[in-house]
């Protein structure tokens, strides 16, 4: 039965590029494998489009805009909302495919699409809160009247690691302010996008207000939408690297361009934290998508006087973690998404013992079909330690003793990422001095989870440009424009 109900679902899920509001395959007829990372079985077979491809949908997208930018934005923001309804309904379908294709567990997938839905929903409502300004200049020459207009046409570009919540997170506020918009899904988790889509245009999308463009080769689709003068704006989530390659080719036209890139969250625990809290809050903020997410804590700095019971803790807790598909029971860690993510897992925690790291528990691969490997905690990880530096992407959790708060700000601010941080302290003072010192876009002060669509979502320094939820999220999609007219007395 569930056998049935998994291959039902995925032979819903288009297989095709979707431009100009039309369901396509890819004008050479190539197409892309999707595997189940459990297994590494294909799940589905699609289009992969070309640079021509490429080229028809950032045709549509820019066709399409001075119709949908005139569209009333009630107009618009009811479509989205309408849109946050299907996927009420059809919560458990697209919480099934994520886990499928990206390896989640089931619970967690569901928390997603959740998520994913508040988008939706904030920005239906948002739609209609876009505002201007009027008033005297100070000299009483004229009136001065400041409007709001969308940008233009953009370019989406999406991670595998939460396929709905990024596709919604940008998707809705485009829309919301009036642009049109070419998304491109990654390789490894497309068919969410491609089912979200469909969900769209029965929610009453107009052709060419969305378009999709599936592809074995980013560059082949990117460098064509990007060198069109009529693209008006770049939004990116993925790596830093890539991010800084994209912010170069976005140059030339002068992009807005929104980069939500890198992460190295220091996890801090001060000597009067609530331990109980403490290790809850680790767990979230290390563990949820396996440590797959740019918010995952990567460094626990943990003060001396409580970094053995805090090790001894997390220990038991993570010991007792089942693995297995994310569609099984009692399931907390499922696959890596690829070989290379568990490559990287394992070289990461090879450096680290090589430098004088202990293993608490786990720190292998876990010798079965699919890219699992297991939940891991070290303790006593030294100063130069690769994964100190490096991003894990992975259920690995590095323990790092401190003494003092002024060492503890130090070693938190020493990494070129400041995407999130986490503060567990019961010392207000302390709290409010945190988030003045500490260089991170975002901070989860006793809270191991911080995202939420009516926030900003963001970092500072090499985690990128731009905010993405919240007021600030439609914004990144409008410009302004000021008028003056004459004194009219």
């Amino acid at each position: 039965m569930t056998e049935n109900r998994e291959q039902d679902l995925l032979e819903n899920v288009p297989d095709g590029l979707f431009i100009g509001g039309t369901w396509r395959a890819a004008e050479d007829g190539a197409t892309l494998e999707v595997r189940d990372p459990s297994t590494g079985e294909v799940l589905r077979t699609i289009a992969s489009a070309t640079p021509g491809d490429a080229q028809a949908a950032m045709d549509a997208t820019a066709d399409a805009f001075p119709a949908w930018a005139a569209t009333p934005a009630r107009e618009r923001g009811e479509l989205l909302r309408r849109a946050f309804d299907l996927l009420q309904e059809r919560a458990e379908e697209f919480a099934l495919l994520m886990t499928l294709e990206m390896g989640k567990p089931l619970k967690e997938a569901r928390g997603e699409v959740t998520y994913g839905g508040e988008f939706l929903r904030w920005f239906s409502e948002e739609a209609v809160r876009v505002q201007g300004r009027y008033g005297a200049t100070p000299e009483g020459s004229g009136r001065m009247i400041v409007s709001q207009h969308p940008v233009g046409p953009c370019y989406l570009i999406t991670p595998w690691n939460f396929p709905l919540a990024m596709a919604t997170r940008k998707i809705a506020p485009a829309l919301a302010a009036g642009c049109t918009v070419v998304i491109k899904p990654p390789q490894l988790t497309p068919l969410t996008t491609l089912y979200f889509v469909q969900l769209l245009e029965e929610a009453g999308l107009p052709a060419g207000v969305v378009n999709v463009v599936t592809s074995r080769s980013s560059r082949a689709v990117s460098e064509p939408i990007l060198a069109d003068r009529r693209l008006r704006k770049l939004s990116f989530t993925g790596s830093t690297e890539v991010g800084q390659s994209l912010l170069a080719q976005a140059a030339p036209g002068v992009l807005r361009t929104s980069m939500e890139l890198g992460g190295n969250a220091p996890f801090v625990v001060f000597e009067d934290a609530d331990l109980d809290q403490a290790v809850q809050g680790a767990l979230a903020a290390k563990f949820r998508n396996i440590g797959q997410a740019c918010t995952a804590a990567n460094r626990f700095l943990v003060h001396r006087s409580l970094a053995d019971e805090f090790a001894r803790r997390v220990t038991e807790e993570v010991a007792g973690f089942g693995v297995g598909r994310g569609t099984e029971d009692g399931v907390t860690i499922g696959p890596l998404i690829d070989e290379d993510a568990v490559e990287k897992a394992r070289t990461l925690v090879s450096d680290a013992v090589e430098r004088g790291a202990n293993v608490t528990t786990g720190g292998s691969r876990i010798d079965r079909p699919g890219t699992f490997f297991e939940a891991t905690v070290l303790t006593d990880v030294r100063e130069g330690s690769a994964l100190l530096r490096e991003e894990i992407f992975g259920p690995v959790l590095a323990i790092v003793p401190f003494d003092t708060e002024d060492e503890a700000v130090r070693l938190a601010n020493d990494t070129e990422y400041g995407l999130v941080s986490y503060v567990f302290t019961k010392d207000l003072a302390r709290g409010q001095r945190m988030i003045e010192r500490l260089e991170t876009g975002m901070m989860g002060l006793n809270v191991g989870v911080v995202s939420n669509a009516a926030a900003p979502f963001g970092g500072w320094k090499m985690s990128g440009l731009g905010r993405e939820g919240g007021a600030e999220g439609i914004h990144e999609y409008l410009q302004s424009k000021y008028t003056l007219t004459p004194n009219p007395f």
